[in-house]
């Protein structure tokens, strides 16, 4: 029976359960755009910042920080005219600035005035203590006389009216304009209590906008004041250096009773600007003010070429000299050798007009028995610069010069017929002949120094312009020596040194101008065996280093700081041989610029005080010479030339034919051509009309010999 029940609920059969396949693993690309977060992310960011930077956004904020400060501004300026008025505080402040200033006459008379307010203002205040007893018999009294007069009134009208009651008809006419002014406040208290605070914001924004209390960038462009140019005054100074960022410096300056005034010394007018001497407080070194330059000219409302600082001798002082304006942009005017055709020149004891300094006046620099060295970028007037020190003592006759202008490009041309040797081009072969210039200059050197003791001799200049171009040759010689170079056995090298340690004794002088000094273009040894040493326009301060020397860097000097292009002209000078004011290592000058057409005009001017001057371009194309015809090329217009001179020429004709030429060998070669040379009072001489004449006969003898 119980195989016949059927169940209510069956349970499920089971099932056999398989589980599903694990997936494969996928690889999911990268994408190649960013996800879409991102992407609105930075869509976003370049509106808000688009929206930041549109002119409309700032010009809302120019307007809502201009009115803002308005207001602020304008608070401040009746605050302050309150204080002032209620105080003596306006009279101590002119008191201290005027004891700043060293005015003592007008700080007594200050302080006088400060005393007798003091003295009022006490008294004003002692008669307060009285005043409400005065305040309440004057009212009592007033109250009584008029209550008297108006009772007179209405007795009189009564009189007048034959009516009892007019006797108090002026009393209720005062208490019905009473009752009137009453209502009259009433009604109107409400919209004063409401108007009031924007009337007086409105009276301090005008106050505000009349003094220009906003900044000047938010100012409208029509009314945008600049204080550049403003005369320079003590608070002015303070404030500069208060503001340069140095918190020694600043601390100082706050503690002190009289602001800081105490620091300065006078303010002195300056040429074109004006000077003032800065004591600095303790913990203040003068290396920061000078590392803050730029800053403390902006400052000082100037431009950062405007300002210029020195040490000078006492301790812990700087000396600020601050320019008018835009007054260094102004041209200094024409060199005197352009407009004084009469000027002379003496190398001995004169000084070459060569341009002015910072305050307006002459600077002349010497140039007796000192090498000199100049340096800046390119296309600054370096060339200018020293041809005009050049064109100067070429007026003077004695002085010899040999040129080699290693660019070549014409700078020096007026110098052929002044210059006994003139080498223009940048190749090697320019180079080369340069280097054996030099070469003969250091054996000219020699002899004078052998010569005995006593012995007087004229000025020679070995002036090479571009001097990097032979620093940098890689020629070689026939010796295997380099030309170029800075190693002991460079050529050129080893003939500057040589120079640089003897010449000076002898009157045998090295000038050199050169382009952005390194160490490989204008070796450490070179640079410092000159001694004035210039520098136009420099691109760092190492270069300027190089340049003018560690102590003149230190000591304030900045070619550096120069302007690239608006400072043509512009040199740094550390040398003796200029006037350089005390306890400064270096001066700043302005050059006279000399441009080629009066540069020629100078120069005609220099050969017409010589007696004829035969220029040799030195560049030996190692062809056979014609020794006649170069003895008679470097005789020139003179009409006798010592044979000792003869033999120096022609050594810088052609180095490799006549650079080891004796007196015998000019000897031999004039005495087979009929024209030897002779005595001149005393001395051999080789005459210009006999070598001629010898020439002359030759080539005749040549030409027939062709004709048979």
């Amino acid at each position: 029976m119980t195989d016949n029940v059927v169940p209510l609920f069956k349970a499920p059969a089971p099932q056999e359960t398989t589980a599903p396949p694990a997936p494969a693993p996928t690889t999911v690309p990268e994408p190649t755009t960013k996800p879409r977060p991102v992407r609105v992310f930075v869509r976003t960011g370049r509106a808000v910042v688009g929206a930041v930077k549109h002119e409309r956004t700032r010009q809302v904020a120019r307007v809502s920080v201009r009115h803002g400060s308005y207001v602020l501004g304008g608070t401040r300026i009746v605050a302050r005219r309150a204080w002032d008025g209620r105080t003596g505080a306006r009279y101590e402040r002119l008191l201290r600035a005027a004891e700043a200033a060293g005015n003592y006459e007008a700080a007594g008379e200050w302080e006088e005035r400060l005393h007798r307010f003091r003295t009022e203002r006490h008294k004003r205040r002692m008669d307060l203590l009285t005043a409400p007893e005065k305040l309440v018999k004057g009212a009592a009294y007033g109250a009584g006389g008029s209550l008297g007069v108006l009772i007179a009134i209405g007795i009189a009208l009564a009189i007048a009216n034959k009516d009892v009651t007019d006797v108090i008809t002026p009393l209720m006419a005062l208490v019905e304009l009473i009752r009137l002014l009453v209502t009259l406040v009433t009604l109107l208290w409400g919209p004063l209590v409401a108007v009031g605070p924007w009337l007086v914001l409105a009276g301090v924004w005008a106050v505000g906008r009349q003094r220009g209390a906003a900044p000047q960038w938010a100012l409208p462009a029509n009314q945008r004041s600049s204080d550049a140019g403003a005369p320079i005054t003590p608070s002015i100074v303070v404030t500069a250096l208060r503001d340069l960022g140095i918190p020694a410096l600043r601390k100082a300056i706050k503690d002190m009773g009289d602001a800081g005034a105490a620091m300065l010394g006078p303010i002195r007018i300056a040429g074109c600007g004006v000077e003032v001497d800065v004591t600095l407080p303790s913990g203040v070194e003068t290396a920061e003010i000078q590392g803050r330059r730029k800053k403390l000219a902006e400052n000082l409302n100037r431009h950062g070429h405007e300002v210029f600082i020195t040490i000078p001798e006492a301790a812990r002082t700087v000396r600020l000299w601050i320019a008018d304006s835009g007054a260094l942009d102004e041209p200094i005017g024409p060199s005197p050798l352009v407009t004084d055709e009469t000027i002379a020149a003496d190398y001995a004891k004169g000084k070459a007009p060569w341009g002015q300094d910072l305050r307006g006046d002459a600077a002349e620099l010497s140039l007796y028995q000192r090498h000199l060295l100049i340096t800046g970028k390119s296309n600054q007037g370096k060339t200018a610069a020293i041809r005009s020190l050049a064109l100067w003592l070429a007026l003077d006759r004695r002085v010899e010069f040999r040129i080699g202008d290693l660019k070549g490009v014409g700078d020096w041309g007026m110098f052929d017929g002044l210059a006994t040797v003139l080498i223009q081009g940048p190749t090697d072969e320019h180079v080369i002949a340069v280097t054996e210039m030099t070469e003969n200059v250091v054996a000219e050197m020699e002899r004078r120094i052998q010569a005995p003791p006593g012995t007087k001799f004229t000025p020679l200049i070995c002036l090479v312009d571009e001097a990097q171009v032979a620093f940098m040759c890689p020629a070689i010689g026939d010796d295997r020596r380099p030309y170029g170079g800075t190693k002991a056995t460079s050529r050129y090298y080893n003939a500057v040194r040589k120079i640089h340690n003897q010449g000076r004794a002898v009157d045998v002088l090295m000038w050199q101008g050169t382009q952005d000094p390194t160490n490989e273009n204008l070796p450490k040894l070179v640079r410092e065996g000159a001694h004035t040493r210039v520098s136009l326009v420099l691109g760092t301060e190492s270069q300027a280093r190089m340049a003018l020397g560690d102590s003149a860097v230190d000591g304030g000097a900045a070619p550096h700081m120069l302007r690239q292009g608006l400072d043509k002209g512009t040199v740094v000078v550390a040398s003796d041989g200029i006037k350089i004011p005390a306890g400064q290592p270096s001066i700043t000058v302005r050059t006279h610029f000399i441009d080629t057409e009066p540069a020629t005009a100078v120069a005609e001017r220099a050969k017409a005080l010589r007696d004829g001057v035969t220029t040799l371009a030195a560049v030996d194309s190692g062809e056979e010479r014609d020794q006649l015809a170069d003895i008679h090329s470097v005789l020139g217009d003179a009409p006798r030339v010592l044979t000792t001179d003869v033999l120096k020429r022609l050594s810088a004709l052609s180095e490799k034919t006549y650079g080891a030429w004796t007196f015998g060998d000019l000897k031999q070669v004039l005495d087979e051509a009929g024209a030897g040379p002779y005595k001149s009072d005393g001395r051999m001489v080789v005459g210009r009309e006999r070598v001629a004449r010898a020439l002359t006969n030759r080539d005749g003898e040549g030409s027939t010999s062709a004709e048979a």
